[in-house]
């Protein structure tokens, strides 16, 4: 038996209860991967992450309750606030090494920016399989690797009631539904039945969709976006090429010992 030390952050908020929370453990090497897996199922978050620090940089590995994903936001951006607070102290930014490629988080006064890839948007068509399992029509559909659903309004989007075994039968492996912001670039809110998770509180990933939709549909570069789960979050994001710069703060809720 061996303990992990496991910090869990509320990201994109400032304020305990509110964004999107992800488990956090640094550690010398991986436990197995069945190991990570109960971890995740364990703890009942949309993600858990660990990391390893190799050289200069750290191998971020991301698991949710149905298994391990190629990319997360909001996990990153804990575990970015976890290093620079409780491990190296003295960095600004840290890299990670990720099945994305190489991600970073850089510490600006109370912001952590990421920058993450945009996801090349495929318009596809509107289907009646997707407004039943929605349960309301788009007025837009998009395919990368989620299926990102555009509606006419922000009261749609903050009231959707989506089929949770329809949404299971859609492409994409999440779904991303958005709409222009009341008092924000845009409104968003992200499902993910295929991974056991239900509503994802803050999805910064589905915000590499998000994102580079709402910049070329305002035409404009920086974007405020406004997650509407019932614990909300805020992020601040820039496009670049084909990169987004990310930015949120975080909050500490618990650090606890895990006896494996």
């Amino acid at each position: 038996m061996y303990m992990i030390k496991q910090y869990v952050v509320d990201a994109f908020t400032d304020k305990i209860f509110t964004g999107n929370p992800a488990a956090i453990c640094i550690m010398e090497e991986f436990p197995k991967d069945g190991i990570m897996i109960k971890m995740a199922i364990e703890n009942n978050l949309s993600e858990t992450a660990f990391a390893v620090k190799k050289g200069e940089k750290y191998h971020l590995r991301w698991f949710t309750p149905g298994g391990e994903i190629d990319l997360c936001g909001h996990a990153t951006l804990a575990c970015g606030y976890v290093i620079m607070n409780f491990y190296d102290k003295d960095v600004d930014t840290v890299v990670f090494t990720t099945l994305s490629g190489d991600l970073s988080v850089h510490k600006k006064g109370e912001l952590y920016e990421m920058d993450f890839p945009a996801y090349d948007l495929k318009k596809v068509e509107i289907t009646n399989e997707m407004i039943q399992a929605i349960g309301a029509v788009p007025t837009d559909t998009y395919l990368a690797r989620d299926l990102l659903c555009v509606f006419d309004s922000a009261e749609i989007v903050k009231n959707l009631q989506p089929d949770m075994e329809k949404l299971k039968q859609l492409e994409g492996l999440l779904l991303q539904v958005t709409a222009k912001g009341e008092n924000t670039d845009c409104i968003s809110r992200s499902f993910a039945p295929k991974l056991n998770v239900v509503e994802d509180p803050v999805c910064g990933s589905g915000h590499c969709h998000i994102v580079p939709y709402w910049s070329k549909k305002l035409q404009k570069e920086d974007i405020v976006a406004y997650q509407a789960s019932k614990r909300g979050g805020t992020l601040y994001c820039k496009v670049v090429g084909d990169r987004i710069k990310m930015s949120g703060k975080a909050a500490l809720y618990s650090v606890a010992e895990i006896n494996i």
